[in-house]
């Protein structure tokens, strides 16, 4: 059934609490047209305004950094009762960013790492029930085409070899929502504008040359990898 639509929302940053608890995360958000925004950006306390009301967003949650990126304009709804506390923002639920809403079953969603979260992006008890955000994590919001009982698979590398003189051989997965990673065979992996294809293994060899450079992997039908910093001797 299609979400129905929501107030707009006005958002503001609130006062920034102690840095221990606004650690600075690497944040990728990747539009339903395959584009993307990439930012890093510090998870500090909030403040929306959801359906005539104000309501906070605790630092260290995923909506604190996706608010305080301002990377799009953001549609929220909350299923609870947010107020200004940020212990009351469980259940707000992103519903749009920038252009592209929620549909039927498709819509937004977050990882940390390479799992979807468990609880809502604002929940106070953290992603997975089990505590916040902590500084480099990485926390990526995908518009989700659900496939069977689980969203497209996301791509990262889990191996990157620079053993060889200006080569760089890596080795890409695609997980899906439990963090349950296999081979991605025939993506495109990027080493500036060099670019290879992984084999059936997800495996891609390139020469760079000495130097540091900049990967990332997309193609295949999932959702493209963070970029990575690479020393190539």
């Amino acid at each position: 059934m299609r979400v129905a639509l929501a107030t707009a929302l006005a958002i503001g940053v609130a006062a920034a609490p102690a840095a221990a608890a606004a650690p600075k995360v690497d944040q990728l958000v990747v539009f339903r047209d395959g584009s993307f925004k990439k930012k890093t950006t510090h998870a500090r306390q909030a403040a929306v305004r959801v359906h005539g009301r104000r309501c906070a967003v605790g630092a260290a949650t995923p909506l604190a950094a996706l608010i305080t990126s301002r990377v799009a304009k953001i549609g929220l709804k909350d299923f609870g009762s947010c107020s200004r506390r940020p212990r009351d923002a469980s259940g707000l639920f992103v519903r749009k960013l920038g252009r592209d809403a929620n549909s039927g079953q498709d819509g937004w969603v977050y990882k940390v790492g390479n799992k979807s979260g468990t609880a809502g992006a604002a929940d106070p008890t953290g992603p997975f029930g089990h505590g916040k955000l902590r500084a480099g994590a990485r926390v990526l919001w995908f518009y989700c085409h659900i496939q069977g009982s689980s969203c497209q698979r996301t791509l990262a590398f889990s191996k990157v070899d620079t053993g060889q003189p200006g080569a760089v051989e890596v080795h890409v997965r695609a997980y899906n929502d439990r963090g349950k990673g296999i081979p991605a065979a025939g993506v495109t992996v990027h080493a500036d504008a060099l670019t290879a294809t992984t084999d059936q293994n997800g495996v891609a060899r390139l020469t760079p040359g000495a130097g540091t450079h900049t990967l990332y992997a997309d193609g295949g039908g999932y959702v493209r990898s963070f970029d990575s910093k690479v020393a190539v001797k």
